[in-house]
């Protein structure tokens, strides 16, 4: 008889004891589970161990580098500059006195009615800056252009040297003006004017040719042209006389007065398009065509505008910064000053006077000191924690007796408590110094004697961290020292990896007991089940034998 749930046949909660057999074989995992727990534990604190000795080890180091005893900083008084020291500095006192700041320049254009209108000629034309050296930058700027299409093209351009923007005078005429900064600091870079010049459009070849420019006519009966100004070779063209706003297309047209004058050698209008040739050899440009000049006004030594009767003053030149140091005129283009003093920049902030000393970095050197006492204080206290013992509560740390904490200890105690050769000069131990190794094994500072040390003998303090030629450093002592305990195969890193290797080995015992439970389980089911049919088919047997001796009962109770 085949049996499809424990327990239906017998009438026998076998399910429930098989689910505490099974409870009480998987019990057999608690002690592997508690053993793996404890070594991942200690894996973690000896993570937490490995990071607070990498942090010693660093300030260790730090101390361990001979330039930091050889860094020097800057001592600044008064507002007119910053400064900063590099390696190559030389200790020093300099009065400096900054009489200029560099500036950029600065230059407005004359007004245009509206910043959205078209104001250049048009045909493409080139935007020609011309800075306080006399060289020239060009920024190509489209026909038919707004004062804010070319104060983008301008923005645009990485060589243009200048910024734009566009300004509002609130005059309520001709208001908007493209206002133009230098984009670097100094007389040299200032822009001082710019012009909107046409391109030369002589065509290439071999042997001279005539120059040839086309102007679109966009409305012939519009006389479009008008206010164009033509140069010839460079020389503005003679137009008296010339009636721009003729017809080109009937009568004495415009072509017919441009071919009149001796410097043209044809003009021609044809489909909308006017041809202007001149002689053999000789280029000829557009120049302007738009509403858009600079003011060409300055500001003269005397802080008057300069340019003549009515000048603004927009134009305001860049200067070069102008200094002494201890004397001796400096001039620089910008106000980040290099090369005056050997390895120091001075950053220029206002006129005016300041000293700047370049001396030894006491500061950083005890920074580094104090740092170094720190990482090992904290050091002392995630040991003692990782160590402790709880005697109310039974609780312990989790390395607690644990003989990797106890070697470190002794490492770094040992090397703390030795000295440093010294021949009899300078320094040999940490109490020289006035730092001192506590009864709990944490380090003291005495404030004053470190000073001292670092302010009057930062050599001997270099020779006693760093070394020298006749001994290995304190700090690189140390630094060694842990390096070992953390390499591959060091005290810590060997810790870690046997831990690592023991719960690898009990997460392969879990699964071969896990596996073992499972077949106990599962010969118990097999048996229960057996049990099951069995009881099952004896108490049929006994129903059926039963019903028998009841059914015989009765026949023999009716033949009385």
């Amino acid at each position: 008889m085949s049996i499809s749930s424990l327990g239906i046949g017998s009438g026998l909660d076998l399910n429930g004891l098989l689910d505490q057999l099974r409870d009480a074989e998987r019990g057999k995992l608690k002690p592997i589970e508690q053993q793996r727990e404890i070594e991942q534990t200690k894996i973690s604190a000896y993570g937490r161990l490995e990071s607070e000795l990498s942090e010693f080890q660093s300030n260790a180091s730090v101390l361990s580098n001979t330039s930091l005893y050889e860094s020097l900083s800057t001592n600044t008084r008064g507002e007119s500059v910053s400064a900063a020291a590099d390696e190559t500095a030389m200790p020093g006192s300099y009065n400096i006195d900054v009489t200029t700041l560099a500036s950029r320049g600065t230059l407005a254009s004359a007004g245009v009615t509206a910043p959205d209108t078209s104001i250049s000629a048009n045909i493409d034309q080139q935007m020609e800056f011309t800075f306080g050296d006399g060289s020239k930058r060009n920024v190509a700027i489209t026909a038919d252009s707004s004062l804010e299409d070319i104060r983008d093209a301008i923005n645009a351009d990485d060589n243009a040297g200048v910024n734009a923007t566009i300004i509002n005078d609130g005059s309520g005429t001709n208001e908007f003006r493209l206002a133009l900064s230098s984009r670097e600091t100094g007389a040299d870079a200032s822009i001082s004017s710019f012009a909107l010049e046409g391109t030369d459009l002589t065509p290439d070849g071999s042997g001279a040719e005539a120059g040839q420019l086309a102007i679109t006519i966009a409305d012939a009966a519009a006389a479009t042209v008008t206010g164009i100004n033509l140069v010839i070779d460079g020389t503005p063209l003679d137009t008296t006389g010339i009636d721009f706003a003729t017809d080109v297309t009937s009568g004495t047209t415009l072509a017919d007065q441009l071919q009149s004058l001796d410097a043209i050698d044809t003009a021609i209008y044809t489909d909308g398009e006017l041809t202007i040739t001149t002689a053999v050899g000789e280029a000829i440009t557009i120049d302007g065509g738009s509403a858009l000049t600079d003011e060409g006004v300055g500001v003269g030594t005397d802080g008057e505008p300069t340019g003549g009767t009515g000048s603004t003053g927009t134009h305001q030149a860049g200067t070069d910064a102008n200094l002494k140091v201890n004397g001796i005129t400096i001039t620089s283009a910008n106000n980040q000053v290099e090369g005056a003093i050997q390895g120091v920049t001075l950053n220029l902030q206002s006129e005016g006077a300041s000293t700047v000393a370049v001396e030894q970095d006491t500061r950083a050197v005890r920074e580094a000191v104090t740092g170094f006492v720190d990482s090992y204080n904290s050091l002392k206290v995630s040991i003692g924690e990782l160590t402790s013992f709880n005697q109310e509560t039974g609780q312990a740390g989790e390395l607690n007796g644990d003989n990797t904490v106890r070697r470190v200890e002794s490492t770094l105690r040992s090397a703390l408590s030795g000295s440093v050769t010294s021949n009899g000069e300078g320094f040999s131990m940490l109490s020289d110094i006035g730092i001192a190794v506590e009864l709990d094994g944490s380090l003291s500072v005495d404030e004053g004697r470190l000073d001292d040390a670092i302010l009057n003998n930062q050599q001997a303090l270099s020779n006693f961290f760093a070394g020298s030629v006749q001994a290995t450093g304190l700090a690189e002592q140390i630094d060694t020292r842990i390096a070992q305990m953390l390499s591959s195969d060091g005290t810590v890193q060997g810790a870690i990896n046997s831990s690592e290797n023991r719960v690898e080995s009990l997460n392969d015992r879990y699964t071969r007991t896990e596996q073992s439970i499972e077949r106990t389980i599962g010969r118990y089911r097999e048996q229960f089940s057996q049990l099951d049919a069995m009881i099952a088919q004896m108490n049929q047997t006994s129903d059926y034998l039963t019903n028998q001796f009841s059914a015989l009962e009765a026949q023999m109770n009716q033949g009385r």
